[in-house]
């Protein structure tokens, strides 16, 4: 694989994880909206880590690989967490992020599918 292909394929990988991890060192991200901030933080979660596993499995073109790395970011997101002053790391979070890489991967294979057809 030349370097202009490796850059293709994993610069949107690096640019995006560094996005998850630049919102994670946030100390706060409420919105004083009560329970919606709640579910909206939570579907913000699953649709930045849907995005994360689409991008790892068109940089992967593995299935069970781009879940497996977004699973491991998701987790260390989660680790990353628990030293930003205001925020918690949550085995939840690690499910709804490990959620979105499998909606982000299954998406992106159905793309890939309809566009080859």
């Amino acid at each position: 694989m030349s370097l202009s292909s490796a850059l293709r394929l994993w610069a949107p990988v690096i640019v995006w994880a560094a996005v998850i991890f630049a919102l994670s060192s946030v100390p706060d991200l409420g919105t004083g909206l009560g329970t919606w901030d709640l579910v909206l933080r939570k579907i913000a979660h699953a649709c930045e880590f849907a995005l994360l596993g689409a991008l790892l499995l068109r940089a992967l073109g593995d299935e069970r690989a781009a879940f497996v790395g977004g699973l491991l970011y998701a987790i260390s997101d989660e680790l990353h967490q628990l030293f930003v002053p205001g925020r918690a790391g949550s085995p939840i979070d690690v499910a709804i992020d490990s959620l979105g890489v499998a909606v982000g991967v299954l998406l992106w294979r159905r793309y890939r599918a309809a566009s080859a057809a």
